[in-house]
This record gives C-alpha cells, sequence and structure tokens, in this order.
C-alpha cells in the first residue's frame, strides 16, 4: 500500500509535469511575433528535435506507448528500463508542445508504468505485484490528466490488467487519488479538461444516439485502418530518419493550413466543440465559408474527422512520439458535433449539440482504443456527473461491438498478440506466453554420429540416464533421434553391435522445434503430434536440445498456483 502510494504520487507528477512543458510550449508558441502562420513550421521543428533527441541519446529508436507495456508485462517479467521514466516526457512534450497531431495520454501511461516498475525493482516485489504498479502507475497517469480517477482505475484493469482479482482494486484506487490530487493541487482550472452540461438527457433522443453509436463504430474502423497504413508506410520507409521528419513535418503544415484545430492535441478545441461554441470558422482557404455559415462548418468538422488520424500517423510515423488516445476523443468530438449539426439542418429536428459531442467522444474512444468502460466513466466524470451515462453507455458500447466483431484486438496491440507477445484476456495462453522456450529447454542429452555403430552408442546409453537420444551428421546438423525403447531387443545381442550402425537405427522425430518458436508453437506441435519429447534445432539447423511436455505442464501448473487474491493467506 505504501508502495503504490508513492507510485501513484510519482506518477501523478510526472504526467503534471509533461502536461505543464506541453502547455508552456503550446503557450510560448502564441506568443511569438510573427506572421499568423508561422505556427505552421513547428509541427516540422518538434519532429526533427525529437527524432534528434531519440537517436544521439536513446539508441535511434524506441518502444512507445501502450504496446510497450502490454510487452513488457508479457514478456519481460514486468520489468521495464528506467529510461521510461523520462524519455516519454522529454520528446512527447516537444513533440505535442510543439504541434505535432498527437495525444500525450500514451506517453503518460508508459511514463506512470516505468514508475510503476522501478520502484518495485527497488523494493524487491514479485512479478505479480510488479505488474499490479505498472496498472498503478497508469491509473495515476490518466487520473492526473483528466483528474478523472475512477475512469483511471478502470483503465488499468481494462487495457492493462488481463485478469483482476478484488484485492488489486485498492492500490488501484490509492494510486488513482494520488494521481488526480496531484493534478488538482498544482495545475490551473484552466488546463483541466472538463465541462458543464447545458442540457440534461431526453430519452426522445435514444434513436439518435443509437445512430450515433453505429457512426461512432464505423469512424473506428476507419481511424484504425487509415492511421496503421500510413503511419507503417512512414515507419518502414527507407528514408532518412531526418528527411522522413522534414517530409511530415511538410504534411503537417499543409494540413494544419487547411484546418486549424489539427495543431497540437486540441483539448482547446474540443471544449470549443463539446460546449456547442465552435466560435468563428477558422478557413485560411476560404473555402468552406463560400458555403454559408451552417454548411460551411458541417463540411469543415465531417472533414476533420476524416483526416485527423492521417494527421496523427503523420506525427507518430515520421518520428514524433506520442499517442491515440486524445487524437480519438478529438475525432469523436467533431464527429458527434457534425452528427447533430446535421441533424439540426432539418427544421423538425432539434437535438443537443453539445452533448451529442461529448458522446461521440466516448463512442470512438471505445472503438479505437477498446476501453468501453474508460470511455463512460471518463466522459461521465469530465462532465461532473452522471447525466449522460444511458447514451454513454449506449454509444460506446455499439460502438465496441461493431469494431470488436470486425478486428478482435486494437490497432496497437493487433500485430503484438498475433505473435503471443502479450496477454490478451484467454488465461491459458496467457500462462504459455509467460514462459520461455530457453527455460524449459534440456540441453543436457546426448548426441552422437549417424556414422557411429551400436556399440558407440552403447557406451552412451551406459552414462546417461535418458531414454532419448540425438543423431548428427558429419557437418553436426540434426539428422534424427533414437529412442531407448526402439532399440531394446538389439542391445541384448552383443555380439551383432558393431555391425549395426547408428543411421539404421535412428528414426525422424515427429517434429522439430526452432529455438525461436513461442510457447504457443510448441504446444500446438505437441497436440498434433502426440510425443512427449521434441527436438529443438538452431538456426544452422544443430541440436541443442529437447523439450519435454511434462516438464511444461509442470511450469503451467505453477504458474496456475501462483494467481489468487493477495488478501489469500498461503
Amino acid at each position: 500500500m505504501i508502495i503504490a502510494t508513492l507510485t501513484g504520487l510519482a506518477s501523478g507528477l510526472v504526467a503534471v509535469l509533461l502536461k505543464t512543458l506541453t502547455h508552456y510550449l503550446q503557450h510560448w508558441i502564441k506568443e511569438i511575433p510573427v506572421s499568423r502562420f508561422a505556427y505552421l513550421l513547428f509541427p516540422g521543428l518538434g519532429l526533427l528535435i525529437t527524432v534528434f533527441i531519440i537517436r544521439h541519446f536513446f539508441g535511434k529508436e524506441i518502444e512507445k506507448g501502450i504496446a510497450m507495456v502490454l510487452k513488457a508485462i508479457a514478456g519481460r517479467s514486468s520489468f521495464i528500463p528506467f529510461k521510461h521514466v523520462y524519455l516519454h516526457v522529454i520528446t512527447s512534450s516537444i513533440t505535442v508542445g510543439l504541434g505535432g497531431s498527437a495525444g500525450l495520454e500514451a506517453p503518460i501511461v508508459a511514463t506512470g508504468s516505468a514508475v510503476g516498475s522501478n520502484l518495485a525493482r527497488v523494493t524487491d516485489l514479485n512479478y505479480r505485484e510488479r505488474t499490479l504498479l505498472i496498472a498503478c502507475g497508469a491509473a495515476a497517469g490518466i487520473s492526473a490528466v483528466f483528474n478523472a480517477p475512477i475512469a483511471g482505475v478502470i483503465f488499468a484493469i481494462e487495457v492493462l490488467l488481463t485478469e483482476t482479482v478484488v484485492s488489486y482494486f485498492i492500490p488501484l484506487m490509492i494510486s488513482s487519488v494520488m494521481g488526480a490530487l496531484c493534478s488538482k493541487i498544482i495545475l490551473k482550472e484552466a488546463s483541466l479538461f472538463n465541462f458543464v452540461l447545458k442540457q440534461n438527457f431526453d430519452y426522445k433522443n435514444v434513436p439518435f444516439y443509437i445512430l450515433l453509436g453505429v457512426l461512432t463504430g464505423v469512424v473506428s474502423l476507419y481511424y484504425a485502418k487509415a492511421f496503421k497504413n500510413i503511419e507503417g508506410r512512414l515507419h518502414s520507409s527507407k528514408m532518412n530518419a531526418y528527411v522522413k521528419a522534414v517530409v511530415g513535418g511538410g504534411l503537417l503544415l499543409a494540413i494544419c493550413f487547411v484546418f486549424k484545430p489539427l495543431f497540437g492535441e486540441g483539448y482547446d478545441s474540443i471544449k470549443l466543440v463539446a460546449n456547442a461554441a465552435p466560435g468563428s470558422l477558422v478557413d485560411n482557404t476560404t473555402l468552406f465559408t463560400r458555403l454559408g455559415e451552417n454548411w460551411g462548418i458541417i463540411s469543415f468538422t465531417a472533414l476533420i474527422v476524416l483526416v485527423k488520424p492521417i494527421a496523427a500517423a503523420i506525427t507518430i510515423g515520421a518520428g514524433g512520439n506520442g499517442g491515440n488516445f486524445a487524437p480519438s476523443l478529438f475525432t469523436g468530438a467533431y464527429l458527434g458535433f457534425c452528427f447533430s449539426k446535421l441533424l439540426n439542418s432539418a427544421p423538425w429536428i432539434k437535438i443537443p449539440v453539445g452533448n451529442f459531442s461529448l458522446v461521440g467522444m466516448a463512442g470512438v474512444l471505445s472503438g479505437v482504443m477498446y476501453c468501453p468502460l474508460t470511455a463512460i466513466f471518463l466522459i461521465a466524470e469530465i462532465t461532473n456527473g452522471y447525466e449522460l451515462f444511458i447514451p454513454l453507455m449506449i454509444v460506446s458500447s455499439i460502438s465496441f461491438f461493431i469494431v470488436k466483431t470486425n478486428q478482435p484486438f486494437s490497432m496497437e496491440t493487433r500485430k503484438l498478440a498475433s505473435q503471443g507477445e502479450i496477454f490478451t484476456h484467454q488465461k491459458e495462453k496467457n500462462i504459455l506466453t509467460g514462459i520461455s522456450l530457453g527455460e524449459m529447454l534440456q540441453d543436457n542429452y546426448e548426441s552422437i554420429n549417424m556414422d557411429k555403430n551400436l556399440t558407440d552408442l552403447i557406451e552412451i546409453i551406459k552414462k546417461s540416464e535418458k531414454n532419448i537420444f540425438a543423431v548428427h551428421d558429419g557437418r553436426h546438423r540434426f539428422a534424427g533421434i533414437i529412442e531407448l525403447n526402439d532399440i531394446k531387443q538389439k542391445l541384448f545381442q552383443p555380439g551383432q553391435s558393431k555391425y549395426v550402425s547408428v543411421k539404421s537405427l535412428m528414426k525422424k522425430p515427429s517434429a522439430v522445434l526452432r529455438e525461436d518458436q513461442t510457447m504457443h508453437e510448441v504446444m500446438e506441435q505437441f497436440d498434433i503430434t502426440h510425443s512427449w519429447y521434441l527436438p529443438v534445432l538452431d538456426k544452422n539447423r544443430k541440436f541443442i536440445g529437447f523439450i519435454s511436455k511434462t516438464k511444461v505442464f509442470n511450469k503451467y501448473r505453477e504458474a496456475l498456483s501462483q494467481q489468487g487474491d493477495f488478501y489469500e493467506v498461503t
């Protein structure tokens, strides 16, 4: 409990620091007394500085965001390197503070998780406790950013912890409250992300909320596809890192010239939209003003919904550090605003624009980040009440159902989940993910040349307690196996043993494993072949040991026995 409190305090302070640095840079840009279009140069400058820092101080490339945390939990025993405590603060504040169209929440989650992991390491806690402190750090970070302690707890449970027991809640709540207190005490009211509802929920608008739920689900699928395609192409491009940053900066310059709200994380713009007060349309091109006030705003906001994931993808793919939490909220707010304004264009319909903007935020956040409960409670908390709870539940659940039906994993975790590098909500697979082939490998098995005879093999059998042996060729490449049960009769014919070659005794194994395979693939081979031992080879097809199904099962049972409530007396 003490360490959870310290984790919440440290993560909350770091989150406040990151938010403050970002806001300071944004304020500094506004105060520069030059051309009104000078701000367009800063996103590219932010990318260049971020790339320079990463290449010269953090090994050319860094792991980012929530995927990094999930990978550490599953494959690195919940150990996160200490550098993640500060590298995301530096790089993301520069990227977003100078106008990159991304969010700070994923870097804050990564930073808070690193704080929790390293405090657990210093205090010598075990794997389960380290994992819980990682979640505590993330909960405190989200809580501090939004002043939403309930949403912070639910985010940690929904996104980071695939299994939760009752005893997890108390340290999570303590950490989250500490994070919320940090932002409440230190940050100014203007820096906090909150709204005041102007209209109450009207059950007559339920059909429109259902329609918005479907729309947010479709837009979430579009967001994921557009982001991954563009970010993937930029990330895998052969361009020099600095050239890529310049190209990304140029693209952001053009995008932000046409759509000024896409500059930075965009929370100020969201506040205007969610409060149903978009203000004057910033139309540098004068194209939208020609459509008239109403249709100009509708067209402008509709295009922003489509362009925002592209801007976020360019920011991150070109070398910046940020996440999709804020961009998904931004997209949802503009989608809800555009949807309600479009319906209100009909003389017989009048729905609350602000409410639909807020609920749209929850719908797209739920669909992009795969966290419907977090989306519901986040919007409920930042609106200082639960008046919109019913429409939030409707829209978030519909959106989540649509995206989950099409893609079982979110865009940030899809690749890692398919490779077995992160935990999912399938308990059996999670246990196997936490077991490495290396720790299951038994390398104290004898190997014999296929050109030897049975007499040579008998000498090896005399010195060994094993009943299976590997056979290699003249180049020490794996050729086959010999099982003791298969050659018992020949062992009792000593006069013939020197005439029986090892090659004639060996057989091909049911399957062969590679040293880089996952335990999921290993168990699939055991299931297919019904074997109890399978040989493991290196990349040069040299024998390095056997995997025993019995040993894997014992490890599996041991992992199961370690799971339980912290309060249970053992």
